[in-house]
């Protein structure tokens, strides 16, 4: 009797994150991977594809640069292969468009065997020393099973709905994730509405406004104070998605971490700052030719509730949070800039009595990634922003969060992981041996 093939590692959703383990894994010589995803196929955010919009981390934040430069998967011979190196470099700019990305990662998947789509984790159980994963093919239905030492989750976050949105069903009423699907049925309505102040808000608003000219009127509320840029394009900003800040960050006791992202949201939900310029610049532009513009912008108002009127448009009730009174607005059509959020994955009840969690439910995520009680079996991608800071959805520090996992379940150093790379300390254990002396009195 034949035994079963058992997986080094199966990883769980093949998004960036899990897409790099599975091109930094291949090359590897006795590294057994498998990687299964419920899609047909990988495509990257396709409901804010939008023409010309950018990444907002430069080119190297590709699935593998970082933690090998020399990779074959990496994004310059993604550009040398399809023949547009040499635009690239004249082009001169570290920002690759969206599209771009996405043909990148697709181009990648074509050269590994070991990815699946088309499968749906439905269970995951263990018998020691093994995980058991069964997954349904979504089109013929049928069910497989694979055994693997090691399961690396990477389902990433969901589109987050309000709650009390959430339980009705408003027809006209969509998330951001889905605009290029609605993208020809909403440019028709008379009025839209967008909630949210982050990138993708902006990013809708500045390609709804041409539709202004045509009649639409055009809103954007906001719970914000204002519409604040990202602050994170400053150097020494930057240096917080580093191994660094993460190991400061790590060591926070729980209470002080969410005090610290509450305060760090800015760092990564606010809006690139050209853009802002360029929306500002529109609406200045079309400004000259149309003294009753059909736009407002309002921050400070948080969404209390949408209710449906007779006409199929929608009543949305807010409260102004500085002023705190209420007011409300009529509008034929909403876009919800609410964020992702992550969203444990059914299966995963059935190993859950192997998972650590901290006093609020979340996973208990250890400095190495892992969230099982033996600290070595499952890793975590994009599910630890509450352990690890705001590195956590960074595209840049996807390839050190692969190597620190390939190292790990390998025994041994197959990409080399920087330890330091930050000019400044977080913490006082972190300073100099010749000034120690003087903070110690000063305690």
């Amino acid at each position: 009797m034949k035994t079963p093939k058992i997986y080094d590692i199966i990883g769980i959703g093949i998004g960036p994150f899990n897409l790099g383990l599975a091109a930094l894994s291949q090359p590897i010589a006795d590294f057994n991977t498998l990687f299964l995803d419920q899609s047909d196929e990988f495509n990257w955010h396709p409901g804010l594809m939008l023409d010309e919009v950018t990444l907002q981390v430069p080119f190297m934040a590709d699935l593998v640069t970082m933690a090998n430069p020399a990779s074959p998967y990496s994004f310059l011979n993604y550009m040398k292969h399809s023949g547009r190196l040499y635009k690239f470099y004249i082009r001169e700019s570290f920002f690759i468009f969206r599209k771009e990305y996405n043909a990148y990662c697709r181009w990648v998947l074509e050269q590994l065997n070991n990815c699946l789509f088309s499968r749906q984790v439905v269970s995951v159980t263990y018998d020691h020393p093994v995980y058991e994963v069964t997954a349904r093919d979504t089109h013929s239905g049928e069910m497989s099973t694979w055994q693997t030492y090691k399961l690396v989750l990477g389902t990433g976050t969901s589109p987050y709905i309000p709650p009390a949105i959430k339980k009705k069903t408003l027809q006209n009423v969509i998330h951001t994730s889905q605009y290029l699907n609605h993208r020809d049925n909403l440019a028709k309505k008379k009025s839209v509405t967008i909630i949210g102040s982050g990138q993708s808000a902006a990013e809708i608003f500045q390609d709804l406004l041409p539709e202004v000219k045509k009649g639409m009127r055009l809103n954007w509320f906001t719970r914000s104070e204002r519409f604040f840029p990202l602050e994170n394009h400053t150097k020494l900003t930057l240096e917080l998605t580093s191994p660094d800040y993460i190991d400061y960050f790590h060591n926070l006791p729980e209470v002080q971490r969410k005090d610290v992202l509450a305060r760090q949201s800015i760092l990564f939900k606010g809006i690139n700052a050209e853009l802002i310029n360029q929306i500002y610049n529109s609406l200045y532009a079309m400004d000259i030719n149309d003294e009753n513009l059909k736009v407002v912008l309002m921050a400070n108002s948080r969404l209390n509730d949408i209710c449906e009127e007779e006409d199929e448009s929608y009543l949305l009730n807010f409260s102004h949070v500085e002023q705190q009174n209420n007011f409300e607005i009529n509008t034929d059509y909403v876009i919800l800039a609410t964020g992702y959020k992550y969203v444990e994955p059914e299966f995963m009840t059935g190993i859950s009595n192997r998972i650590r969690r901290l006093q609020d439910g979340n996973y208990d995520v250890r400095r190495n990634y892992t969230i099982d009680e033996a600290g070595d079996e499952i890793f975590v991608q994009n599910a630890e922003l509450h352990t690890h800071g705001i590195s956590t959805p960074d595209l840049g520090m996807g390839a050190y969060r692969n190597s620190q996992i390939i190292n790990q379940i390998t025994g041994r150093t197959i990409y080399a992981v920087e330890e330091r790379i930050a000019f400044q300390s977080f913490s006082t254990s972190d300073l100099p041996v010749h000034l120690k002396s003087a903070v110690d009195l000063t305690l």
